[in-house]
């Protein structure tokens, strides 16, 4: 017994931590709670402008069809680009197959951001003058401080704090000096 002894509290430790780790990777119902808690995007509006029962029914109107117009533009831009990556094991698949289908991905984004563009439209439609006022500054928050426009420490180039090259950037490998 004395010589497994050390093996033995190893072996305890051991299934001690893993029940800690399973407990809190399985068993902790955080992460359960995070997603009952989840709430679809249009209720902050709702509540930020204050909607009343009429407002808020034309609201579910509008975000119902404005989803059900968004899931079929996404659902074409998903089939152009499985067809134009399906180009890539086909050798026979050409650059003008491959310019056209761009195009076409190029023209269905036209159509979301148009989309989305229209339903905000819709949704300050249904807004009075204060609420307008309101939903304008939301729009503008959200356009200047989302994820895509979030700016470094050094402003908006990459580069800012560096001091410019002593010589003109070429192309190619260096010269040899003489």
């Amino acid at each position: 017994m004395r010589k497994n002894l050390p093996l033995y509290i190893l072996l305890l430790f051991l299934i001690m931590v893993n029940a800690f780790f399973l407990y809190n990777y399985l068993g902790s119902g955080e992460n359960k709670q995070e997603l009952k808690e989840r709430k679809p995007p249009g209720v902050f509006l709702v509540k930020a402008l204050g909607f009343d029962d009429n407002q808020k029914e034309q609201f579910r109107a509008i975000t119902r069809e404005h989803r059900r117009t968004m899931r079929g533009i996404s659902d074409d831009i998903r089939s152009l680009k499985d067809e134009l990556f399906k180009g890539l094991s086909n050798d026979s698949f050409e650059n003008a197959n491959i310019d056209s289908i761009a195009s076409l991905i190029g023209e269905k984004e036209k159509l979301k951001d148009l989309e989305v563009y229209r339903h905000f439209k819709s949704v300050q439609e249904l807004c009075n003058a204060e609420q307008k006022e309101i939903f304008g500054k939301i729009i503008n928050d959200a356009l200047h401080k989302g994820p895509g426009n979030q700016r470094g420490p050094r402003g908006d180039r990459p580069n800012a704090d560096r001091s410019p090259p002593d010589r003109p950037l070429r192309d190619g490998p260096p010269r040899e000096q003489p």
